[in-house]
């Protein structure tokens, strides 16, 4: 399997994303997606990876994405079951109609909104993501105005195709979290 190491993933981000919240995202999806291939027994890299790298052309192509980046990817030889994944999370925007038929896809799907709500609380209550409650986050994810750009269809239909109820989603990342900074 053809992927780059932590270190070379993280120069190869930076190399097309400059945003500082488009960065933490990046770090604070691929520690969710981490958190779920250690509970799946999945190559815990792969996942990680997919994570820190599915929003790569999103600041440079913000119109295409990710269809930038599929083709990088592709040329770069990395897995398909990345490739998939990152066409996956993109399921309803800009024609794309790719299903997650993976975990690590239903998981991205699952995660990377939802990353945005737990951001969105931090700024507003700051605590630690360790020490965030299921039911604060549960109640935010409700409240269609908090952190309205944040499509919760997209999380529960990524929740529904991982198998996890949403409550047990949002503990898992409260746990997958709880060291991220």
């Amino acid at each position: 399997m053809n992927l780059p190491t932590r270190d070379e993933a993280q120069k190869i981000l930076g190399e097309h994303v400059k945003d500082e919240y488009q960065l933490y995202h990046a770090r604070m999806v691929g520690s969710a997606m981490e958190g779920y291939a250690r509970i799946f027994g999945e190559d815990v890299d792969l996942w990680h990876l997919t994570g820190l790298l599915h929003d790569i052309d999103f600041e440079e192509y913000p119109e295409e994405h990710p269809a930038k980046s599929l083709v990088w990817f592709k040329e770069w030889g990395y897995p398909s079951l990345l490739v998939h994944a990152v066409e996956a999370h993109a399921y309803g925007y800009h024609d794309f109609n790719t299903k997650p038929e993976t975990k690590l896809a239903s998981a991205l799907l699952a995660c990377d909104e939802i990353c945005g709500i737990f951001y969105a609380y931090k700024k507003l209550n700051p605590v630690p993501y360790g020490e965030m409650k299921v039911s604060s986050i549960k109640k935010r994810f409700a409240e269609k105005t908090f952190a309205s750009k944040i499509n919760r269809d997209t999380i529960t239909f990524g929740c529904e195709h991982l198998g996890v109820p949403l409550d047990e989603h949002i503990g898992n990342l409260i746990l997958f979290l709880k060291d991220f900074e």
